[in-house]
C-alpha cells in the first residue's frame, strides 16, 4: 500500500517559504517505512540539512510510531532557475 501527502508540519522546520515537503509511507506487511522527500531551495548549509532530517525523523518517530532507523529523508536542492511560483522563476526576482 502506498499513501502520499504533503507534511505541512514540515514547513515549521524548513524556516521559510522556499521548500516543501511530501511524504511517502509504504507499507509491506507489518513494516513500514516512511520516506520524506523534501525540495528545497539550494543553498542550505550541511548543518541545516542535518538538523532538518533528525527533526523530520523524530517527529515521524512521535506521530507515526516508526523505528528511527526505517525513517528516510531525502534532500533536493533545486536551482533558483529550475523553480517558478505564480508563474515566474526565482532566478528572475530580486533577493531578499
Amino acid at each position: 500500500m502506498w499513501i502520499r501527502g504533503w507534511a505541512g508540519a514540515a514547513r515549521t522546520h524548513l524556516k521559510d517559504h522556499h521548500a516543501r515537503a511530501a511524504f511517502t509511507l509504504v507499507t509491506r506487511g507489518e513494516n513500514h517505512m516512511p520516506t520524506i522527500r523534501v525540495e528545497l531551495m539550494e543553498g542550505r548549509t550541511v548543518e541545516q540539512k542535518r538538523a532538518l532530517a533528525e527533526a523530520l525523523t523524530q517527529a515521524v518517530v512521535d506521530t507515526l510510531g516508526a523505528k528511527a532507523e526505517s525513517v528516510d529523508v531525502l534532500l533536493f536542492d533545486i536551482k533558483r532557475h529550475d523553480w517558478a511560483t505564480g508563474g515566474r522563476l526565482w532566478s528572475d526576482r530580486s533577493p531578499g
